[in-house]
């Protein structure tokens, strides 16, 4: 394997290397026409759109909870612009340029090292740290006595860059300053950037033997030694440089919102907590390979092989159900609420009955979901000629799920009443949600009275957010 991976980054090499006489210009205009969309625009859509990296600090998924250091931030901004937070994860620095300049997105939130090529084409926010780039190269590990693998010595000096190919990340700042680093030398630096592959992905081939040298912000090899304890990470190729979210140019108001929230929240302790938990947490090492983070063994739980089967009998995506379970149980399944619900879903032992479940059954993992997933069957089959469209039905399947069916078809008739779409969750969930006043539960299109509306609406929301999340790690069912 080794040998064959060795040949083909040989004949990438010759493909990709300075030959091409884009990549020895720098960076390249990324979009022909930018689109105006500022802060008014967003607010007006309700959302801030986010592309961000996937890897174990920015974005990843652990126990099925959506985590990272850009997560946390972005969550942070998103609640302090009373927006809803809409991510998409794409590892591919150009391509995420692309997205940002044609207006996709609003933000790219990664690791982005502050260039004059990318300032170029970009405005970029304040700093959130600053941070050099470090060579990353592979020393013996002294628990593996047996390992025969070659060693080359290990590199202190920047001219001793001289002759050798470097792998990066394809479109990367690590290219550029390589390419300035080969002029300060006065010497050649072989340069390959490698497509599709993630910062991570080339340390973990550094750490396997499959490639001498790549490099990554200091911070984020710091992170990646408490993975592999045959990479070193002391030596330096520059200088401290800025790290920052990118926006578009013509985004002044955002900008001006995001510098200014930025240098407010850099000076609280949230701030420190969230930078220790990912970057200077030494249980990063654990976490990851307890086998439920999504970057190694992509478990959400214990329970996924069940949860994919049972899901497959019924043609669900198992990756909603997943987040449903999460926001009943917390993949827990001895757990009993107060109102008597039991296991994973949460069934209550009537209901369960009713779905060929036995109250000494209701902790088993595979027949508590099974019963679960005919509930949600049969709540779907009773909405579906009042709601014919897939997408919007299953929300109003969940807050059944929730609340009961009853006050989901209370405010269905409410939002009739009112000239609302009743086939829309944004029109019926807004009766919910309101269901709990004495102008609405007392309406007499209203026959289950009174609800308290808040926690299934949330919970249709929890729930579909999450599920995103879950479709953002995950790709295949």
């Amino acid at each position: 394997m080794i040998k064959y991976f060795k040949i083909l980054l040989f004949l990438l090499a010759l493909i990709l290397s300075d030959c091409n006489p884009d990549k020895k210009q720098g960076a390249k205009k990324y979009a022909e026409k930018p689109e105006r969309i500022d802060l008014d625009e967003i607010k007006t859509r309700g959302k801030l759109r986010v592309v961000t990296a996937y890897n174990s600090v920015d974005y990843f998924i652990y126990k099925g909870k959506p985590m990272g250091y850009q997560f946390e931030m972005l969550q942070e901004l998103s609640n302090y612009l009373g927006l809803k937070l809409d991510i998409t994860v794409s590892n591919d620095v150009k391509k995420n340029f692309d997205d940002l300049l044609s207006g996709k997105v609003d933000i790219i939130a990664m690791n982005l090292t502050v260039t004059r090529n990318r300032s170029k084409m970009v405005a970029f926010s304040e700093p959130q740290f600053y941070t050099r780039q470090v060579l990353v190269q592979r020393k013996k590990d002294k628990k593996k006595t047996k390992d025969r693998t070659g060693f080359n010595p290990l590199i202190r000096n920047q001219l001793d860059l001289a002759r050798k190919s470097i792998y990066v990340q394809e479109n990367s700042s690590y290219a550029e300053r390589l390419r300035a680093l080969s002029n300060e030398i006065g010497d050649s630096i072989n340069v390959i950037e490698i497509p599709d592959y993630e910062v991570e992905q080339l340390i973990g081939l550094v750490a396997n033997g499959e490639i001498s040298y790549t490099v990554c912000d200091e911070n984020l090899a710091r992170v990646n030694k408490n993975y592999y304890n045959n990479i070193d990470v002391e030596t330096p190729i520059s200088f401290p440089q800025k790290i920052a979210w990118a926006m578009r140019p013509e985004s002044q108001a955002l900008q001006d919102v995001v510098n200014k929230w930025l240098k407010s929240f850099k000076k609280t302790a949230r701030f420190k907590r969230i930078y220790q938990k990912y970057y200077l947490n030494k249980r990063s090492f654990h976490i990851v390979n307890e086998g439920f983070h999504s970057m190694k063994g992509g478990q959400f739980s214990v329970y996924d092989d069940v949860i994919k089967k049972e899901s497959k009998k019924y043609g669900l995506d198992w990756r909603l159900v997943a987040s449903l379970i999460y926001q009943e149980s917390r993949f827990m399944p001895d757990v009993e609420s107060w109102a008597g619900a039991v296991g994973l879903m949460q069934l209550m032992p009537e209901t369960a009955e009713t779905f060929g479940v036995q109250s000494d059954d209701l902790k088993s993992p595979e027949r508590n979901i099974s019963g679960g997933l005919k509930f949600l069957i049969w709540l779907d089959d009773k909405l579906k000629n009042d709601v014919p469209d897939q997408n919007e039905r299953i929300k109003f399947v969940l807050a059944s799920y929730n609340v009961g069916l009853g006050h989901v078809q209370d405010a269905m008739r409410l939002a009739k009443k009112y000239g609302k779409d009743p086939t829309k969750w944004n029109d019926v969930g807004y009766y919910l949600l309101n269901k709990s006043k004495p102008k609405f539960f007392n309406d007499p299109v209203v026959k289950y009275g009174y609800c308290r509306g808040e926690e299934p609406y949330q919970y249709v929301n929890e729930i579909l957010e999450r599920y995103e999340h879950y479709k953002n790690v995950v790709k295949t069912n």
